[in-house]
């Protein structure tokens, strides 16, 4: 049998299939009507990105912009309300249009003013017919950010669930990954949070930090642990391009050191234990719900079904044959003059950038959403969907990944396709084992910038 440590366990995060990096100008500019035309519009899901954040930390490689000089937010959100109204009038009205859930993201939205997240809400609500105090509603803050005023608004506004990112309550930690931060800015932010009582508190936290140790990484937990969040999502320390982290020196040879990979498979696995030990249960490599918490909305992946709507400069938009959204960057120069083409845009009738979904990458996409997820994927709905097993359509992939043991060979009798515990700690190996090759080539053959 092969041992799962002879592969790197953390290759990459498959947060969304196929990645940005697959996506490319799209030939004729496609109508999003004619795109929306026969889709399934009942239940879409909804997602308004705001790029901008007060610091871009050290590992941070999502599309966002230091600060928002001269009235930037105030263009940006010209610029998102003639796109919402855009697309809204894309979508028609010969069928119901109605939105199940909806996100905002970055970046930070509570980088934005009370009075802006106010403009935001309205965007979704007016421009667009959500009901956000009618379904679930998450949205991403920062310590620095999360202010009474702005919480408030989001309260109010139907806010359901509240993501923080602390990434470590050690202010060294913190330090050494190039977030400037103060265990006890974090904890006033995380006492404001639980007054602007939103149902769902989320804390995401780091592992695999310079110098971070099992007994550091238990006291970040334990830290968490006192504000009895519903949902915690611990996140391996990545190191990529043209990041700040990579701009340090910590380049790709010390991103492959095996030790480093020794170091967060342990701390992941201590993680992991210690919460289920208080009462959490997995729901993926990532996401821990509180035992009594309740579920908001689809659970982790889940957003990316098809009929999703993403506005914004840095949202993606799904339907059953494309994916599509703006240019993608990290390099900020490149993210700024995203963002500035974004602000001058007048015409949001159609697709720019993106990737057509064929029946194979349908699979794929359906074996990645529900394979990385604890539960694992149902084989009658499988059958269902595309008659046919999972097996016969990834023999190859499947059986290596049983070969590693990453497969729970007592599931099948329940009618599932499951991860075991070592295949859940390897989903950073696994998701891109499912890649095809065509996603692929063209992920090698992006650019950076």
């Amino acid at each position: 049998m092969t041992s799962p440590q002879t592969v790197r366990p953390y290759q990459s995060y498959v947060y969304a299939y196929p990645h940005k990096t697959a996506y490319r100008p799209l030939t004729g500019r496609p109508a999003l009507r004619e795109l929306w035309a026969g889709e399934p519009k009942d239940a879409l899901s909804l997602y308004l990105h705001i790029p901008f954040c007060e610091v871009r930390c050290g590992f941070c490689n999502l599309f966002t912009r230091i600060g928002a000089p001269d009235e930037l937010t105030t263009r940006y959100l010209d610029a998102l309300d003639r796109q919402a109204t855009a697309v809204r009038d894309t979508l028609g009205d010969d069928e119901p249009v109605r939105f199940a859930a909806a996100a905002f993201g970055g970046g930070t939205p509570t980088f934005l003013t009370a009075a802006e997240l106010e403009r935001l809400c309205d965007i979704a609500e007016k421009r667009m017919g959500a009901d956000l105090r009618s379904v679930p509603l998450s949205v991403e803050t920062s310590p620095s950010t999360a202010t009474a005023d702005r919480l408030a608004v989001l309260a109010d506004r139907g806010t359901t669930r509240i993501s923080i990112g602390v990434q470590s309550f050690v202010d060294a930690e913190a330090r050494a990954a190039v977030r400037p931060q103060r265990r006890a800015d974090v904890e006033s932010a995380l006492g404001r949070i639980r007054d602007a009582r939103i149902p769902v508190l989320n804390i995401d936290l780091i592992y695999g930090i310079d110098g971070q140790t099992e007994n550091s990484w238990r006291s970040s937990l334990d830290a968490a642990l006192g504000w009895q969040p519903e949902e915690l999502y611990l996140y391996p320390l990545y190191v990529r391009p043209l990041t700040g982290l990579g701009r340090l020196g910590a380049d790709a040879e010390a991103a492959a050191d095996a030790v480093w990979d020794e170091q967060r498979l342990r701390l992941y696995r201590a993680g992991r234990d210690h919460l289920l030990a208080h009462g959490y249960e997995q729901v993926s490599m990532r996401m821990f719900r509180r035992g009594d918490a309740p579920q908001e909305g689809p659970a982790d992946y889940a957003c990316q079904t098809d009929g999703m709507i993403g506005l914004g400069c840095g949202a993606r938009s799904y339907t059953s044959r494309l994916h599509y959204s703006f240019d993608y960057a990290v390099e900020m120069r490149e993210v700024r003059a995203i963002i500035d083409g974004y602000t001058a845009t007048e015409d949001f009738s159609h697709a720019e950038v993106g990737r057509y979904i064929d029946g194979d990458e349908v699979r794929r996409r359906h074996l990645l959403q529900s394979l990385l997820q604890a539960e694992g994927l149902y084989l009658a709905d499988y059958h269902e969907r595309f008659g046919a097993a999972p097996g016969d359509d990834f023999r190859g992939e499947l059986g290596r990944f049983e070969a590693r043991g990453w497969l729970d060979g007592s599931a099948v009798a329940s009618g599932l396709l499951r991860l075991s515990p070592e295949g859940l700690a390897h989903s950073d190996a696994l998701g891109p084992e499912l890649f095809s090759p065509a996603v692929r080539a063209a992920m090698a053959a992006y650019e950076l910038k």
